[in-house]
C-alpha cells in the first residue's frame, strides 16, 4: 500500500473528515486497482480469468527482469490460491473453460521458476497440475508449452530418452508452427545429444535455426517469444560441452551470450558460465580471467539456481586446478566471494 496516500493533517469530526477518509478510500481502492494481483480474490467471472492472466503476466516480468528475481515461492502461493478456488468452486461456472485454461497457464509459470530454483519435486508437480488443467480446458496451445517444461526439466535431470520421447512425440502428433518446432527440434537435438547420437543431434540443432529463419512470428502462440537463434546456439554449446567437446562448445556459447536484438531473459548467464567451465578446461587463461570479471557486476542479482550452481562448478574447477595462474585464481575467488555475498549488503 503506498505510504503517501493523503494530506497528514488532523480534521474536526464532521463532513470535512467524512470527506477526507472516502477521499482516501478511494485513493486506496483506485491504487489497488491498479494492481491486478490483488483482483484474484475478487472476482468470478471474466474478470478473475484475465486477474489470473495478468498475475502470469507480472511473474514472468519480474523472473526476466535485471537477470532474474526470486519468485518461486512467489508464483507458487499464487497458483495455490487459484487451485484452492478451482476446487472450492468460488467462480462463476458459465467462465469455467477460460478461467481453467488461465489457471493452466499460471501453474506453467510456477513450474518454470521452481525449475529454475532447482526445486524440481514441486517443479514436476506443478507442471502436472499445468497439464491436467489445459487438457481440462481444452487450451492445446498452453499444453505444448507445458510438454516443453516437461522435456526440458527431463533433460535437465539426465532423462535424455524421456527428453527425447516428449519431443518427437509432439513433433509427430502436432501441426506446429515453425516457431514451435523449432523449439521441439531444440528439444529433440539435446535428447539426441544425452543419447550419445551427436552427429544427429547437430543435424537437428540446424534444422531448429532453419526453422527460426522462415518463421513469420505472428503466426506463434504469444509464450513462444523467447526462442531465438541465440537460445537455440546456448543448448548447441551445453551439448557438446556435456559430450566433453570444449573446443566446439565454446563457438556456440559464444554466439549465445551476443545480444542479437532479441528478448532478455532472467537465465542468460547460463551460457557465460558454461563458457567460464570450457575456458578452463582448453587452458584459456587469460580469456577465462576476462571472462570471470565481466560476471562480477552481474552475479550478485543472479537469482537462477541452476546458473548460480554451473558458476559454482566453474569457479570451484579453476580454483583446484594446480596450473590456473595466480591472477585468474584472484579473478575466480573474487568472483566466487561475491556470489556467496550477503544478498542484503549494500
Amino acid at each position: 500500500m503506498p505510504e503517501n496516500i493523503g494530506p497528514r493533517v488532523r480534521h474536526p469530526r464532521g463532513e470535512r473528515s467524512q470527506a477526507w477518509h472516502a477521499s482516501v478510500r478511494q485513493q486506496r481502492k483506485d491504487a489497488a486497482d491498479r494492481v491486478p494481483l490483488l483482483r484474484l480474490n475478487e472476482t468470478r467471472g471474466p474478470e478473475y480469468a484475465q486477474a489470473i492472466r495478468e498475475a502470469s503476466q507480472r511473474l514472468v516480468f519480474l523472473d526476466n527482469e535485471l537477470t532474474g528475481l526470486p519468485i518461486a515461492e512467489v508464483a507458487a502461493r499464487t497458483f495455490k490460491s487459484v487451485h484452492r478456488r478451482l476446487g472450492d468452486g468460488e467462480y462463476d461456472s458459465r467462465y469455467e473453460r477460460d478461467i481453467r485454461s488461465a489457471a493452466s497457464e499460471l501453474a506453467e509459470v510456477a513450474g518454470w521458476v521452481l525449475f529454475d530454483a532447482e526445486q524440481h519435486e514441486a517443479a514436476r508437480r506443478f507442471n502436472q497440475e499445468a497439464l491436467f488443467l489445459a487438457r481440462l480446458s481444452g487450451d492445446r496451445s498452453i499444453e505444448l508449452l507445458i510438454l516443453q517444461n516437461v522435456a526440458m526439466q527431463s533433460g535437465w535431470l539426465g532423462r535424455y530418452r524421456e527428453e527425447l520421447a516428449v519431443a518427437r512425440a509432439v513433433i509427430e502428433q502436432d501441426r506446429l508452427s515453425p516457431r514451435v518446432e523449432a523449439i521441439f527440434r531444440m528439444r529433440e537435438a539435446r535428447g539426441l545429444a544425452g543419447c550419445g547420437a551427436l552427429a544427429e543431434a547437430g543435424r537437428t540443432f540446424e534444422k531448429a535455426r532453419s526453422l527460426l529463419e522462415c518463421d513469420d512470428p505472428s503466426g506463434a502462440p504469444a509464450w513462444a517469444w523467447w526462442i531465438m537463434p541465440n537460445e537455440i546456439d546456448g543448448h548447441h554449446g551445453h551439448a557438446l560441452q556435456s559430450a566433453g567437446d570444449h573446443a566446439g562448445a565454446v563457438r556456440f556459447l559464444q554466439r549465445s551470450t551476443e545480444q542479437r536484438g532479441g528478448p532478455v531473459v532472467g537465465h542468460r548467464g547460463m551460457a557465460p558460465a558454461r563458457m567460464l567451465n570450457c575456458l578452463l578446461h582448453l587452458c584459456a587463461w587469460n580469456d577465462a580471467e576476462e571472462l570471470a570479471v565481466g560476471i562480477v557486476p552481474t552475479v550478485g542479482e543472479t537469482a537462477s539456481a541452476r546458473t548460480l550452481r554451473l558458476l559454482h562448478e566453474a569457479v570451484q574447477s579453476g580454483l583446484t586446478s594446480a596450473k590456473a595462474p595466480p591472477r585468474l585464481r584472484d579473478a575466480l575467488k573474487h568472483l566466487d566471494d561475491t556470489m556467496h555475498a550477503d544478498p542484503y549488503a549494500l
